[in-house]
């Protein structure tokens, strides 16, 4: 299996995806998902958690091999950042949703050099705003933001726009895409639960039409 179908498998397995095609979540957003993750309960299990660390590592020394420092997002992204920075060995810093209100007001914790260039750790995608928030905050701190990584993205075609209008290249371990057609394979959702699940893919206001 590729590195995306084994992620996506043990998402399903330890149950960090639940599936409910037929009776959608409502995500914070307001929009009714057929999909709800929770990829902090990855954190858990140890073998899962190896094999998404080890996938950022090798994923970072392919697409962005020039990487100095990584930077987790608050909160979600923090622990998968300090492995993978322990692992290559590289300094580490994350990135809050917004600066202090006390102290010296930082957005940034950590000491992140001016031009340096780093490497963002989220733990899932849906439209992009806030890790695109990080990065921005992290350009306005100096550092040079070569892209992103995470563990899952739903496809949203609302990121890919985010994305490019950014600038800012993504690059995800495992993908919606792999999700659903591991589930049929392993019997979590029936062909037309596969149906309306591709649905929602091509576009979150309609597929329940």
């Amino acid at each position: 299996m590729t590195l995306a179908k084994d992620i996506a498998r043990d998402l399903l397995d330890i149950k960090a995806v639940y599936l409910k095609p037929e009776d959608p979540f409502t995500w914070a957003s307001g929009i009714k998902s057929p999909i709800y993750t929770d990829n902090r309960i990855t954190l858990s299990y140890p073998e899962t958690r190896t094999l998404i660390e080890n996938g950022f590592v090798e994923t970072i020394k392919e697409e962005f091999p020039e990487a100095e420092v990584i930077a987790g997002t608050a909160t979600a992204g923090i622990p998968h950042g300090a492995i993978i920075a322990d692992k290559m060995n590289l300094p580490f810093a994350y990135i809050r949703s917004k600066p202090k209100d006390h102290g010296a007001g930082n957005q940034i914790e950590g000491r992140v050099i001016k031009g340096q260039k780093m490497v963002i750790v989220e733990d899932l995608i849906s439209t992009g705003g806030s890790v695109l928030d990080a990065v921005a905050a992290a350009k306005r701190e100096g550092a040079d933001v070569l892209g992103v990584v995470a563990i899952f993205t739903y496809e949203l075609p609302k990121a890919a726009e985010n994305f490019e209008k950014a600038a800012v290249k993504l690059v995800t371990l495992s993908n919606y895409s792999e999700l659903i057609k591991v589930a049929k394979v392993q019997g979590y959702i029936d062909a037309d639960g596969l149906q309306l699940l591709k649905k929602f893919k091509e576009n979150q206001q309609t597929w329940q039409d």
